[in-house]
């Protein structure tokens, strides 16, 4: 869930890494993912509490990657996903991660299919891909991310300098502003069913610039034909006047155009410090606002749910609304910080311990845009362990969730009551 600097995903999305591969190269991993939690239910559902199985959510997911050199300076990528729940619906859980098949039966598709060709300085990538920009990316969080049919350009003849131009024309999680690819209900929507990215596709240019080495600054622009113009600056800094510590600054804002016409731009602007001047424990703080007039769309992924309400368990059991790359994003608790009129503190903690990493998060965000009368409050703390055995990827998590407009389907004193979510994340890597 961690984001990463948007100079090296760059280039690591747009395949600059990976051009230089030698021969076919076949790599994978198996995942099983299981999430309980104890939130109400609706009255005259059954409800069991934490590692009932009214209460939770499993899968697992096989993912079999292979690249390779066609010829000389020109490259390829697949990369074959599968889901399953191995019969775990059966006992121990009632939901899947992935909302990509019907109830819970098994799905397999092509998430990668690209080919690469670079000329001197500059790599055209071509295919099904990952993306990894600020306003269109693959989410990370589940068992398996949703990915995009796409033309990337990339060069960095200037010195110090990157340029990104893209398409996008199509993705499989849920459109923005049209036909939700049939997925209504579910934790993720990524699957095998690819469609239109927004009206009519969208274009994207980006410039990461690193001429001054102790600062990573980017600028972003997007076209999103017939629904917006988007605009996202960032600025990186490893300020050496103290040691350990680094500074980030984010602005974003979306402007809509003619099926959104009625709607006002939605801004926000992000600010964070890191400081990594003890040995093995990094420390953050950072702190975001978003317009109070925001329109339809939110400072998030485009690619994913922008437009969905963050959670509705009553009715959707449990719809997640896109991630953010703002600096204050939860752990878990998708989409809140890019609402209008929302504030958000995060304050985060990672310390390897030698038997394992840890980490804990701190998120509050208070949300009241202009229209509304009262304050919705989100509060998450999260606490994580993480540990590798050889091959195998471990992490244990627990959240504690506060928020107004969650846990709200029984009425008086559980309206918005406070719940605990228990998740387990196993990966084996070959």
């Amino acid at each position: 869930m961690k984001l990463v600097k948007m100079s090296l995903a760059a280039a690591v999305l747009l395949g600059a890494s990976a051009f230089a591969i030698d021969n076919v190269k076949v790599s994978g991993d198996a995942k099983l993912f299981y999430s309980t939690d104890n939130m109400e239910k609706a009255v005259g559902t059954a409800k069991d509490g934490l590692f009932g199985q009214t209460n939770s959510v499993g899968d697992t997911a096989l993912r079999i990657g292979a690249t390779g050199d066609l010829t000389k300076n020109v490259s390829f990528g697949a990369t074959l996903y599968a889901v399953s729940t191995l019969g775990l619906e059966n006992n121990l859980v009632s939901q899947t991660w992935t909302g990509a098949r019907t109830g819970v039966k098994d799905n397999a598709w092509m998430g990668e299919l690209w080919m690469a060709a670079t000329a001197g300085k500059t790599t055209a990538k071509v295919g099904r891909m990952e993306l990894d920009t600020p306003f269109a990316f693959s989410e990370k969080w589940s068992t398996v991310p949703n990915t995009f049919n796409a033309a990337v350009l990339i060069n960095t003849d200037i010195p110090d300098t990157t340029v990104v131009g893209a398409w996008v024309g199509q993705g499989n999680g849920l459109n923005p502003v049209g036909t939700e690819n049939n997925n209504t209900v579910g934790w993720d929507y990524m699957g095998n069913d690819f469609t239109t990215f927004g009206s009519r596709g969208a274009y994207a240019a980006g410039v990461i610039n690193n001429s001054f080495k102790p600062l990573v600054a980017q600028a972003w622009y997007y076209n999103v034909t017939d629904v917006a113009d988007a605009y996202w600056l960032q600025a990186d800094w490893d300020c050496q006047l103290v040691d350990g510590v680094k500074l980030g600054v984010q602005y974003a804002n979306m402007d809509p155009k003619a099926m959104l016409n009625a709607q006002k731009d939605s801004t926000a602007y992000a600010a964070k410090v890191a400081y990594s001047g003890v040995k093995d424990l990094t420390l953050t703080a950072a702190y975001s606002s978003a317009d109070k007039d925001n329109g339809a769309l939110r400072i998030a992924n485009v690619g994913t749910a922008n437009t969905m309400a963050v959670k509705d368990y009553a009715t959707a059991n449990g719809k997640f609304a896109a991630q953010s790359k703002l600096y204050t994003e939860a752990w878990w608790n998708f989409g809140y910080v890019g609402q209008a009129g929302a504030d958000a503190v995060m304050l985060s903690a990672a310390y390897d311990a030698g038997f394992a990493q840890l980490f804990a998060q701190f998120t509050d965000i208070d949300m009241k845009s202009a229209t509304a009368t009262t304050t919705t409050n989100v509060t998450e703390v999260t606490v994580t362990a993480t540990k590798s055995y050889g091959p195998l990827d471990t992490t244990l998590a627990y959240i504690s969730t506060a928020a107004d407009d969650q846990n709200t389907v029984l009425a008086g004193a559980n309206n918005g009551k406070r719940y605990d979510t228990v998740q387990a994340y196993l990966t084996f890597k070959f």
